[in-house]
């Protein structure tokens, strides 16, 4: 029985949404101490990437740099700083119970997304608020845009799956989509989220690497020569070890798009471009730049591509 009906909202729903409401009209002065307060290191890193970039721009005006100025003199930092992840609120996002099994999902383009069965309303609304900024057309994270694209009947790969939203929203084209994710506390979330389509998905719960032992599998050795039309990888900085473990699949697939994240580590977005361009794709970065201040590793100038697009041919986009 789905439970279709908002909930009266909790006690700590609304302490969450008068809080969000009381930060968005405080004046920045107030912002930016509450800032230091609450996560100094944070604070500090934003300040030396204002004093890096107006630097930058002093001997270098830059247009892409100078939106991303202009943003941070007067917002916290954030991985995506633009103006657009404001249309986004997480107080906005309607969350529902499946009590037949216990869990939360919201709808994503009228289908139902599930999430770990331990986790609250608000988790919920702040990750899936997440995502739609990850989604937008405007995010440098943003796998699909324009004509590259999974096409009708494609199989697809679709590696470091987490919640599943990009499957999600792809599943009614594919033809076939491959889920690999490592973590066990997604597993039974994607299993709901996925069960209308079950027929055209398969759940791998392995890491995808360049070794077949333990719980690591290589791409190749998984397709052992069956074709694949669309992979996207989302892994956390093993992307490298991804493209190691496909020499068969990148020197043998000709109708291959391929998606990465290159925000991981400071030389993702040359290296998997290296090695793409050696198989023979034609490559492009997303528009945009990110900011991963949680890694230890970032250092000047601070600012990543969020994805590396690559396709075979051309004439299939």
């Amino acid at each position: 029985m789905i439970n279709r009906i908002t909930p009266p909202p909790s006690i700590l729903g609304l302490v969450f949404r008068l809080g969000l409401h009381i930060y968005r009209i405080l004046p920045f002065p107030i912002k930016n101490e509450l800032w230091r307060l609450i996560d100094n290191k944070r604070y500090r890193l934003r300040k030396e990437i204002i004093r890096c970039f107006k630097n930058k721009l002093k001997n270098n005006p830059d247009e892409e740099i100078q939106e991303i100025y202009n943003y941070l003199l007067c917002n916290y930092l954030t991985w995506s700083p633009y103006n657009f992840r404001k249309m986004y609120k997480p107080e906005n996002i309607t969350v529902y119970t499946d009590n037949d099994c216990n869990m939360k999902y919201v709808l994503h383009d009228n289908k139902r997304l599930y999430f770990c069965r331990n986790w609250n309303n608000i988790k919920i609304q702040i990750y899936y608020n997440g995502l739609l900024i990850q989604e937008d057309k405007k995010s440098p994270h943003r796998y699909e845009f324009g004509q590259f694209c999974v096409n009708k009947n494609d199989i697809v790969a679709d590696i470091g799956a987490a919640e599943g939203i990009f499957a999600l929203s792809i599943v009614e084209k594919a033809q076939k989509i491959y889920l690999f994710e490592c973590e066990d506390v997604w597993i039974d979330a994607l299993q709901m989220t996925f069960a209308p389509w079950k027929e055209k998905i398969v759940i791998i719960n392995k890491y995808i690497s360049d070794t077949n032992e333990n719980n690591c599998i290589t791409l190749d050795a998984f397709l052992n020569g069956n074709e694949i039309n669309f992979i996207k990888a989302d892994i956390e900085g093993a992307e490298l070890s991804l493209l190691t473990g496909a020499k068969d699949v990148l020197s043998t697939q000709d109708n291959l798009r391929i998606v990465l994240c290159t925000y991981h580590k400071q030389n993702d977005e040359q290296e998997l471009k290296q090695v793409l361009i050696k198989y023979g794709f034609y490559t492009e970065y997303s528009k945009g730049y990110m900011i991963p201040y949680w890694d230890k590793e970032l250092a000047p100038p601070y600012l990543r591509r969020g994805v590396i697009r690559a396709i075979k041919n051309r004439n299939n986009i």
